[in-house]
């Protein structure tokens, strides 16, 4: 992280991009929990990329709505569904099951229920929604990379504030943040968003933080912890939240 050498921050940033997007990036080394403070800025390139993507399609004439769907596709592509899924094993496992360890057992089922289906499918709607209006005002598409760089800023501070609620996983294996790295991604997030929305920045990161710590209580509550599930789920209802907010 900063302040250490630059080979370790090159490091993190690697290991930040391959681990939350499906871009191409130079291995060198999984670092987990350590690479939590690039978070925020991985989210904030993922929302340049969308944003000039809806630029582009208003540009050629698309409508709003289109050019916000495209935006979120792009997001999905570039991610690989990795937090769309999360959403989905969350809703499934969390509202699916009555004991604690048939809960973690659904949300580890590849399959997709009923519970998933809605979720996902509202919380797209809502970021959807609240995407097309922000694009259709001059220069409201920073508000995209704002929320973008907030929602993973509420993964960090998930990851920090829960135990894993498994002994293995992806989730256990990359350990908790330690508070300086949630200290900086906070930070770099906050910096991110007042520059790319001004003071409305403020209300959506309240806003994402609140989406964050509901989903992290009842997490808590119903399966002990935190997983790889649950920090998705953080990031997309987090970045719903802070768009509808900057909407």
């Amino acid at each position: 992280m900063p302040g250490s050498d630059s080979r370790a921050v090159r490091d993190d940033l690697y290991s930040a991009f391959s681990l939350l997007t499906r871009l191409p990036v130079p291995q060198h080394g999984f670092r987990g929990a350590a690479s939590a403070w690039a978070w925020p800025l991985v989210g904030g390139v993922l929302g340049v990329l969308a944003a000039a993507l809806a630029l582009l399609a208003l540009r050629l004439g698309l409508p709003p709505g289109p050019a916000a769907a495209l935006a979120l596709a792009a997001l999905a592509l570039m991610t690989g569904g990795l937090h769309e899924d999360g959403l989905a094993d969350t809703a499934d496992g969390l509202l699916g099951g009555q004991t604690r360890e048939r809960r973690l057992e659904i949300m580890k089922d590849s399959r997709i229920g009923s519970h998933g289906a809605l979720a996902l499918g509202l919380v797209l709607l809502a970021q959807w929604s609240a995407l097309a209006i922000l694009i259709a005002r001059p220069g409201g598409w920073t508000g995209l990379i704002a929320a973008a760089a907030l929602s993973r800023a509420a993964m960090v501070a998930v990851m920090a504030a829960l135990p894993p609620a498994r002994t293995g996983g992806l989730s256990a294996g990359a350990g908790r943040p330690a508070p300086q790295a949630v200290a900086m991604a906070l930070l770099f997030a906050l910096l991110l968003a007042l520059a790319c929305a001004g003071w409305a920045a403020l209300p959506a990161a309240l806003a994402a933080a609140l989406a964050a710590a509901l989903l992290a209580r009842a997490a808590l509550r119903r399966i002990g912890g935190q997983t790889g599930d649950i920090l998705g789920a953080s990031q997309q209802l987090a970045f719903a939240a802070a768009l509808s907010l900057l909407a």
